[in-house]
């Protein structure tokens, strides 16, 4: 049944059927539209109030549960439904797993219309909380208020904020006492410089103003137990600067790397800022099957570094090296996933067109002693090109970890024109993936396909597929 009231549309008692994309709950409307709910689990009914209404679907909230799903669980975190990073934590960890494979599937089929060999599980996480190596902070001045404390007659003396964005709002900061996401001492970093810079009167950011001194807080960890503190000021302030930073290294010693920035820019990005190192060394170290790789601030990584590992060794094992092999590696990145088959490989040919990164592979690559290793800097549609081919030779096999984008299409029109006869997709975005394997699908079969859990959670998912040369 569906009730109006001022244009929105109420609908009482609608079956939450599956799981959809951005982690949205998904159920029918009478009138056969789609309706994506934010905060419902498949299974549960529930009265919907809508919030959008477009040609084929509804968007909106659930406002009363008549049945809760057996899927459901109690989630563990105190910001839950306000902070938005973890959408899924009302849901049994098997069940994120089965809708995550299931999305898999849905794109590689419905949009791909790709044959698939029999499915293999998802691989799970085997931590689901605390797995996280790498968080990013930001401070405000004016943090987002509960309906209580809005409601209340209370003055709220102190407004200061270090926590997450509220999702969609890119001014409102939710400050944030204890999240799951990244190990300890994470969550006592995060309090102790937020109290601290309050105590002290030190400026939180007001990004609407654009005032004020303290931007954000990154907070890196490692396999290693290594550990890097970021902090990013607004201005120079060199008196508030040194009393923060010196707070941070005397409160906590075990800090390999301590870092800061000084960006004066109406946005936060550091990768175009000099970052200083104030202690200690200005990188920490991440350590995979004995290699060695070193992480800086602008490092990319995948961030969750155990379930990395799995899901570099599925890559491994699908290209199928023998040692006699040429590999492209592109979108290379740092050059972990390059280093780490070129045991395997004869050779192998990182791309990527972060400078930044390709420095990073070869520094990783120099002291890991691996010699069999080049990288080259570049737009990959501009740098993968027949030249390039003809001056470092024909890949036998191409791994592909591209951006949630997926492939630019003269990528992969490269890809086709130069038939390697293996490729090795690693995406993060299995519909975009599924667009690129439907172009390749005219010379190329899927004989492999591994999604990989990432980030527990959530609904985010890493799939790995392996394409065989048609005969």
């Amino acid at each position: 049944m569906a009730r109006r009231k001022k244009n929105k549309i109420s609908f009482e008692a609608l079956d939450v059927i599956d799981a959809g994309a951005k982690g949205k709950a998904i159920a029918k409307a009478p009138d056969g539209r789609v309706v994506f709910i934010d905060n419902a689990v498949p299974g549960d009914v529930a009265d919907i109030q809508t919030t959008q209404k477009r040609k084929s679907y509804y968007k909106g909230s659930a406002t009363h549960f008549h049945t809760f799903s057996d899927r459901r669980t109690e989630p563990v975190c105190q910001h839950f439904g306000t902070c938005g990073g973890c959408k899924w934590q009302n849901m049994e960890y098997d069940s994120q797993l089965y809708f995550k494979q299931k999305e898999v599937e849905n794109n590689l089929i419905r949009l791909g219309k790709i044959e698939l060999p029999e499915i293999t599980p998802i691989l799970g996480s085997k931590e689901i909380y605390f797995y996280r190596n790498k968080m990013e902070f930001s401070f405000s001045d004016s943090r987002w208020l509960t309906l209580d404390e809005i409601k209340s007659d209370i003055n709220i003396a102190d407004k200061n904020a270090l926590g997450f964005h509220i999702p969609g709002m890119w001014d409102k900061i939710l400050d944030i006492m204890k999240c799951h996401l990244q190990e300890d001492p994470s969550n006592a970093l995060r309090n102790e410089i937020r109290d601290f810079a309050t105590v002290e009167n030190i400026p939180f950011f007001n990004a609407r103003k654009q005032e004020g001194l303290l931007r954000t807080l990154m907070i890196r960890t490692s396999s290693t137990g290594e550990i890097m503190v970021l902090v990013q000021f607004f201005y120079e302030d060199k008196a508030k600067r040194e009393l923060l930073l010196n707070f941070i290294a005397r409160k906590f010693p075990e800090v390999t790397s301590l870092l800061y920035v000084v960006n004066e820019k109406g946005n936060d990005t550091i990768y175009d800022q000099e970052v200083v190192c104030f202690k200690g060394r200005d990188h920490i170290f991440e350590e995979m099957e004995g290699l060695k790789f070193k992480i800086n601030a602008k490092s990319f990584y995948q961030t969750n570094s155990a379930q990395a590992y799995e899901l570099y060794k599925i890559t491994r094992d699908f290209a199928d090296l023998s040692g006699d092999e040429l590999v492209y590696d592109l979108y290379t990145g740092t050059g972990t996933i390059a280093q780490f088959v070129a045991k395997k490989a004869k050779k192998v040919i990182g791309v990527e067109a972060v400078p930044e990164a390709i420095e990073d592979a070869k520094k990783n690559a120099e002291s890991n002693n691996i010699t069999n290793t080049e990288f080259f800097v570049g737009d990959m549609k501009k740098v993968f090109t027949q030249d390039f081919i003809n001056t470092h030779g024909h890949p036998d096999v191409i791994i592909t970890d591209p951006p949630r984008d997926g492939m630019h299409k003269d990528v992969v029109a490269q890809i086709i024109n130069i038939l390697p006869k293996r490729i090795v997709y690693v995406s993060c975005n299995s519909a975009t993936q599924a667009r690129d394997l439907s172009l390749l699908d005219e010379h190329y079969k899927v004989t492999k396909t591994q999604a990989v859990d990432m980030f527990p959670q959530t609904h985010h998912v890493e799939n790995v597929v392996c394409l065989e040369l048609r005969s």
